[in-house]
């Protein structure tokens, strides 16, 4: 038996939290959270489904949020299931401005063929908009 089987959460470094939200918000239709966080600060978090994501001010200390050693605003690349075709995704995505870098091609998912998109979030992080057939 593996030892783990899920995400609870990732973490994001972003460069400017509010514009990250926004577009995570907008483009993806996130929901946006803030809390109070030990120390007085704001955490913010994206929440779509049963997921969430953590964004993290790159101006953050280690003392504010324990994190990686190389912490680095854009060196990700992260992979968001959608019931929509990917034409329809391109036709939403060209609704928000957003350029598609790459896409439709077919590339391999956790379960098997996916169709996916690709575009850029404002801090350069690679986004694969992708379906299952």
């Amino acid at each position: 038996m593996p030892l783990v089987d899920a995400f609870d959460h990732i973490v994001l470094n972003v460069r400017d939290v509010d514009a990250a939200a926004r577009w995570y918000g907008q483009v993806l239709g996130m929901a946006r959270e803030d809390r109070a966080a030990p120390g007085g600060a704001t955490r913010t978090a994206m929440h779509f489904g049963h997921n969430k994501i953590n964004l993290r001010p790159i101006t953050a200390t280690q003392e504010d949020w324990f994190t990686g050693l190389s912490p680095c605003p854009g060196s990700d690349d992260l992979c968001f299931l959608t019931q929509q075709n990917p034409e329809a995704v391109i036709a939403d995505l060209a609704r928000h401005g957003v350029a598609v870098e790459l896409g439709p091609v077919t590339r391999a998912g956790a379960r098997g063929p996916i169709r996916s998109v690709y575009v850029r979030d404002p801090d350069g992080n690679l986004i694969e908009i992708a379906s299952y057939p």
